[in-house]
């Protein structure tokens, strides 16, 4: 048995649209948010849930944190059903969404962390082991007395995984949960997760629109779009079918001859700089450096992949997302 299962799951919304001038009734519109999702998940994974905007990641959140109760399919945490064992499901789950706070505003956040545990039942000691141990890893002892509201948008990120871990859930999920950060706190933020999840083995499931957080964190991911699922795999496996372009940027001591470069290839001139693009699955990777190299004296060369957004960018408009 699987730590997450879900089978075939579908949920729905009716929106209804702004009433027309001359209209006596709105119309309504039916949006399709999951259309028989099927996954599973063990215990410990790190795993990428990536999608466009209304691709239905929220909605799964959602359903699996016991918010929302799907139309129709199944699915258990840790052998519950978020929706209807949701008080006893929740005492082991954690959620952060990016844009919204469950700390309270004007208080300082150890009154929060405080009324956390009383809500979570955790015994002092133990309450006072955990905290040590996350203030200390999230920088946060200097913190504890600082209302939510006087804190920069990383203290608050920081502060609010705190207050989500301070039950030891076996599983999180994270919305967006770097959203705003500066690259440090990106940083710090990701090795905290990392280390969590290794060490206490808790299951991840991140839910972002930055690709760096999941190339950094997640070896699986699951794509969605329209409702659906669309891909469950490896990162890496994924991001190949993709990555089918090269950039190599040379200098030369003097001006090269570069004709014998083939027609696939892209050039260009950036003052000093050739910049050469070419398709490995044309043209190895190994003969195209022979040919730069043949064609004069250089000074400096790099080559480099294609960024992770631009691939996952080109991987939604392939699949018409």
């Amino acid at each position: 048995m699987h730590f997450i299962e879900v089978e075939h799951l579908n949920k729905s919304f009716t929106v209804r649209k702004k009433r027309e001038k001359g209209r006596f009734l709105r119309e309504k519109s039916i949006i399709h948010a999951l259309q028989d999702v099927s996954f599973h998940v063990d215990e410990g994974e790190l795993i990428g849930y990536i999608g466009p905007n209304g691709a239905g990641k929220s909605t799964s959140v959602k359903i699996l944190s016991g918010i929302l109760t799907p139309d129709s399919g199944r699915a258990s945490v840790g052998g519950l059903t978020p929706w209807t064992d949701r008080k006893t499901h929740v005492q082991h789950i954690g959620v952060v969404f990016g844009q919204r706070m469950q700390l309270w505003w004007d208080v300082p956040i150890i009154d929060s962390y405080r009324l956390l545990k009383d809500i979570y039942k955790v015994q002092k000691g133990a309450f006072e082991n955990r905290l040590e141990e996350l203030t200390d890893a999230l920088d946060l002892k200097n913190l504890l007395a600082t209302p939510l509201r006087l804190m920069s948008l990383g203290q608050r990120m920081r502060a609010e995984l705190c207050g989500s871990l301070l039950h030891s859930p076996r599983l999180l999920f994270l919305d967006e949960p770097t959203i705003g950060l500066d690259a440090v706190s990106k940083l710090k933020l990701r090795e905290f997760l990392l280390k969590e999840n290794r060490e206490k083995g808790t299951t991840v499931l991140l839910t972002t629109h930055d690709m760096e957080d999941i190339a950094a964190l997640c070896q699986r991911v699951m794509v969605l779009g329209h409702g659906k699922k669309l891909y469950d795999g490896q990162l890496p496996e994924l991001l190949s079918r993709y990555d089918t372009q090269r950039t190599i940027h040379v200098r030369y001591d003097a001006p090269p001859d570069l004709s014998s470069l083939p027609e696939s290839c892209t050039l260009q001139k950036d003052g000093d700089n050739f910049i050469i693009t070419y398709e490995p699955a044309r043209i190895p990777t190994s003969d195209m450096l022979s040919l730069l190299q043949k064609a004069g004296a250089m000074q400096e060369m790099t080559a480099q992949s294609q960024n992770v957004d631009l691939l996952i960018a080109r991987m939604y408009r392939e699949m018409d997302l």
